[in-house]
């Protein structure tokens, strides 16, 4: 070979893998995906892979949870804060190359709120009656126009349109798949679907016609890695570039190594037990408080979760606007604990059938941590026997309607992370007896008439200065009755490669690559 080609072999070569290296970066899950369809995402990992691939009317800012416009490049609200009209943006297209527009809008909204749509039988959309159930109607005014009316005024409205179940939708992508677009997304977002081979890797690339700019880094790639020493091994080796949720052990070596950058956030995360109050004997709030007196939160958070997370003293994050302590606390106190089962009528303790995943949305160290419970409730008397699940298998057995909560266990963990900085997001949706699975995430089937009626009333309060002693109000109530137990908050701790510049954690937990790029 003449030394001009090998110079131009060895200079494609590296040019290829220089390209290579810069164009992609490859992220660490903590399990599968469920689905890629906006309307029917319900964990983090889901999330975390699906929405760079969707958008809604109006976003998120990066960084917080303030509003900017999206597809929708304005919008007006009527002075009796019932109709929202929206302005849509002029030239963006889905992915598939069909326009974005107001039938398109509506089209997305009505598929999950409207039974006799053509295309509801696409999904199951547990966050739609939580996101759209407040809508009344919705109008096309004419092709870029969209008005939407709701039943009554609804503060938190504009924000849960920037929530994933608001997101737009190809209405060509869902007649061509129907059901099957959970595998095929199609969305207008700053990356596209590729391929998905399930339980090895899901692949994006960028959109090269995304209304705000191409992104700089051409692919993604997202690998499940359930084991977290397993995530941590394929950080350092190279196989994967991102990650959270790494062993708490080994983040102050990692802190130090010059080959990794940290980004972290306090998080809109609250880990918690559910107690399914259908059930004896967690029907019974004296039994729910020995065990919130049972269980040595602090030494978790210190001792299993290495300081990465904030003891909780309530459901609701100190991030929250309207967060209170001043609400029934719970410290450690194994002899009070055995003083109200006896009060309970179970001197002697009890039997209970505890679930825990393997691995999950924001679940931290589930096995770990359900094993140190199970030996915290031993000492009181309870036998907490533990079945392990994976993680899309534990969400379908632990998310069903009421009719089924016999199926569910009396107690099994749980973490949420808000999706709109609105404390109506935690309180409403996971403790309101509106909103009992398929509606929204009430999953142990709480029902407290007092607490739903305040609960009500300020979602329905547009001032958010009248709203606050409402919410402190049910939370007080909540945690007097104490149908969960909040146990941490989680900080948003991201680990990354070096070469991973611009990155910045959203509260939300998901993932934003757009303005990323990769040093030279």
């Amino acid at each position: 070979m003449r030394r001009s080609s090998v110079f131009f072999f060895l200079f494609f070569a590296i040019g290829w893998g220089l390209a290579q290296n810069e164009s992609r970066i490859v992220i660490g899950l903590q399990a599968e995906p469920v689905a890629l369809d906006p309307a029917q995402l319900s964990d983090y990992n889901s999330s975390r892979a699906a929405m760079p691939m969707f958008e809604g009317l109006v976003r998120f800012k990066d960084g917080s949870t303030e509003l900017e416009p999206a597809l929708a490049e304005s919008w007006e609200v009527s002075e009796d804060g019932l109709t929202y009209t929206f302005t849509m943006r002029e030239g963006v297209t889905f992915h598939d190359g069909t326009p974005v527009d107001a039938e398109a809008a509506k089209f997305s909204f009505e598929r999950q709120i409207d039974p006799e749509h053509p295309y509801h039988d696409t999904g199951e959309f547990a966050y739609a009656e939580f996101t759209l159930g407040m809508i009344d109607s919705v109008e096309v005014q004419d092709p870029m126009t969209l008005q939407v009316t709701l039943e009554n005024p609804f503060a938190p409205f504009l924000s849960n349109l920037a929530m994933h179940a608001a997101s737009l939708v190809s209405p060509a992508a869902l007649e061509q798949y129907g059901r099957d677009f959970a595998q095929n997304p199609v969305g207008t977002g700053p990356y596209r679907f590729v391929s998905w081979q399930r339980g090895t890797e899901l692949v994006l690339e960028r959109n090269p016609d995304y209304w705000r700019g191409a992104p700089e880094v051409e692919r993604l790639v997202y690998r499940p890695i359930v084991e977290d020493q397993a995530r941590l091994a394929a950080l350092e080796s190279g196989e994967i570039d991102f990650t959270v949720n790494l062993p708490v052990d080994d983040l102050p070596r990692l802190r130090e190594d010059p080959a990794f950058r940290f980004e972290e956030q306090a998080g809109m995360h609250t880990w918690y037990l559910v107690f399914n109050v259908k059930k004896e004997p967690f029907d019974d709030p004296l039994v729910r408080k020995a065990v919130a007196h049972a269980i040595d939160r602090q030494a978790i958070v210190e001792a299993l979760l290495g300081g990465t997370g904030e003891l909780a003293q309530n459901l609701l994050p100190p991030v929250v606007w309207s967060y209170t302590e001043d609400v029934e606390q719970y410290p450690y106190d194994p002899e009070r604990a055995q003083e109200l089962l006896a009060e309970a009528g179970y001197p002697d303790g009890f039997e209970v059938e505890f679930w825990i995943p393997q691995s999950g949305s924001g679940m931290q160290q589930p096995v770990a941590m359900g094993t140190v419970i199970q030996d915290f409730l031993s000492r009181v008397g309870i036998t907490a026997n533990i079945q392990q699940f994976e993680w899309g298998t534990y969400l379908d057995r632990v998310i069903v309607p009421e009719d089924q909560a016999e199926s569910v266990p009396a107690m099994f963990e749980m973490s949420w992370v808000g999706d709109n900085g609105d404390p109506d997001n935690f309180l409403y949706i996971l403790l309101s007896g509106d909103q009992f699975p398929a509606n929204g995430f009430n999953l142990g089937y709480y029902n407290n008439p007092e607490v739903d009626e305040i609960l009500r009333t300020a979602r329905q309060t547009t001032d958010q200065e009248a709203r606050i002693p409402l919410y402190e109000e049910a939370q007080r109530l909540l945690m007097a009755d104490l149908p969960i137990v909040p146990v941490d908050h989680e900080a948003q701790i991201v680990v990354m490669d070096s070469s991973i510049e611009g990155f910045t954690p959203h509260p939300t937990g998901v993932f934003r690559f757009e303005t990323v790029r990769l040093a030279q």
